[in-house]
């Protein structure tokens, strides 16, 4: 495994949105479509310690602002035309209080989405399949598997723990 393999996401939370980045750097598969912040694994890294540094690298948010983090599961993402990921996938809330201002994102524009309208924004199939583990009441750890034909989702498993 290749530390380009690698992945991470944190879905945070204030309230009732959640902070979402809209991905704009022309050649990224992303490319307009809304995510957790994440990114790939630096050498040495836990997952923890690679989501908290891209959460600060494209939020400004810190470890200490927020509360109730938790990692929530293990998504594969396979694709015949993208390279596989194994994303380590993160919640956590933020105080109303402790929300940010304008905060310049070399990665993407940041914004605050209602919870109640995500299945509307433009995202991977997979992710709205993610979505209802993240913000059910059932707070287990899952995993996934996304399998894509292209940006087309062909199939999935996932399981509860």
């Amino acid at each position: 495994m290749r530390l380009k393999d690698l992945t991470t996401l944190i879905y945070v939370t204030s309230e009732d949105e959640c902070l979402f980045i809209r991905k704009t750097k022309a050649g990224d598969i992303n490319l307009d479509k809304y995510l957790g912040i994440g990114g790939h694994f630096e050498d040495g890294e836990s997952p923890e310690e690679c989501v908290l540094r891209e959460l600060f690298e494209e939020s400004g948010i810190k470890k200490d602002d927020l509360t109730d983090f938790m990692y929530r599961g293990l998504v594969t993402f396979v694709s015949e035309q993208y390279d596989n990921e194994y994303m380590h996938v993160f919640t956590a809330q933020l105080p109303a209080e402790k929300r940010l201002g304008d905060f310049e994102c070399d990665e993407g524009e940041l914004s605050w989405v209602p919870v109640k309208d995500i299945d509307k924004l433009p995202v991977w199939e997979g992710d709205k399949l993610m979505f209802r583990k993240l913000f059910s009441d059932d707070r287990r750890f899952f995993t996934m598997k996304l399998c894509y034909d292209g940006d087309r989702l062909v199939s999935h498993t996932e399981a509860v723990y």
